[in-house]
């Protein structure tokens, strides 16, 4: 299969650059997962789809203010650091610019107080750095960025630092949002349960790596980045629970498709606890196992992430719904609007 295969020509000015004036404001392709019939309604009658006794799965991983300024010390001269993810007690990998000029030894200081020290280059060009701080958590939280994916082309401002979260963000370690889990209000989250729908929390957290593009010729060819998880015993005995009672699970992201097919236990549809890393690759003709249906944003062209959607339908089917999405001038992207496959 080719990656030229899930390809389709995007209009630039459909790239999404600022949120809906309210998370529940987005508009919503829903799409029968058998048939391909399409209907376009407002995210705020998401609801409506789900009935009493299914489930609803959350990524609660909460995006890092990952992106810091400073200036090298003797030189003074700029520097950007995006911090990926802690490597051991001592050490973080980070993307450093200009990289070039900040050989081992390299001492940053940064804007807002702190300083780190660049300790080697690894392969791929990332760096590992040594913070002065044991609290790197709390350096970031004062003196950070939200790091709004490179698609967005403007600066940041304050509203980001609140809507490219989630309602529900609570564990810390993602570089990028769940970005289907951005629509929901805590108004609709309440609604759901009310309803009589389980509402269920697992963590994994987004990584850079959910924006490299596929450079391979073969889809087989790929291999897919590395991600941690968390499932929990209590999520995975109501995701099995509602399977065995008849219920269906919603996923809200394909992240949490990502863990849910990782934590499969094969033969069955039900899932097993489990803490780790997955670097699961989900691309046709593979069919997903444990959801039943889909809440996810548009996403690229020739992306993993594409790619994983035409798991839950047909691919043909899945690009007519892109292409209706675009004759209706749908916004794509982390910002954009959303498809619920059912």
């Amino acid at each position: 299969m080719k990656v030229s295969d899930f390809n389709f020509d995007l209009p630039e000015e459909l790239i999404a650059q600022y949120p809906a004036a309210r998370r529940q404001d987005s508009r919503m392709l829903v799409m029968d997962r058998k048939t391909g019939e399409c209907t376009l309604r407002g995210f705020a009658n998401f609801a409506e789809y789900l009935r009493p006794g299914d489930c609803l799965v959350l990524n609660d991983t909460k995006v890092l203010k990952a992106r810091l300024w400073g200036h090298r010390a003797g030189t003074g001269g700029r520097v950007q650091a995006f911090v990926l993810r802690q490597v051991n007690a001592d050490s973080w990998e980070c993307l450093l610019r200009p990289g070039r000029r900040l050989p081992p030894g390299s001492v940053v200081e940064l804007d807002g107080g702190g300083t780190f020290t660049v300790q080697e280059k690894n392969e791929g060009g990332t760096f590992q750095v040594k913070f002065e701080t044991d609290d790197v958590y709390a350096l970031m939280e004062r003196a950070g960025q939200i790091p709004l994916p490179p698609y967005i082309t403007r600066q940041p401002t304050a509203e980001d630092q609140e809507r490219y979260q989630t309602v529900y963000a609570d564990h810390l370690g993602a570089v990028a949002a769940p970005t289907a889990g951005l629509h929901f209000t805590k108004e609709i989250l309440s609604q759901l349960e009310a309803k009589g729908v389980r509402i269920v929390r697992l963590t994994l957290h987004v990584g850079a790596g959910t924006f490299k593009p596929v450079d391979e010729e073969n889809v087989e060819d790929h291999r897919m980045h590395s991600e941690r998880y968390i499932l929990t015993p209590e999520a995975a005995d109501i995701i099995n629970g509602t399977h065995d009672a008849g219920g269906r699970v919603f996923c809200v992201g394909t992240t949490t498709v990502r863990v849910l097919e990782t934590c499969n236990i094969p033969g069955t549809r039900h899932v097993a606890p489990g803490t780790g890393a997955t670097s699961i690759f989900l691309y046709p003709p593979y069919r997903a196992i444990v959801p039943d249906c889909l809440l996810t944003n548009f996403h690229l062209p020739q992306s993993t992430l594409i790619m994983l959607v035409c798991t839950f339908a047909d691919q043909d089917k899945v690009f007519h719904a892109y292409r209706l999405a675009i004759e209706n001038r749908l916004r794509f992207y982390s910002y954009g609007d959303c498809m619920l496959l059912v």
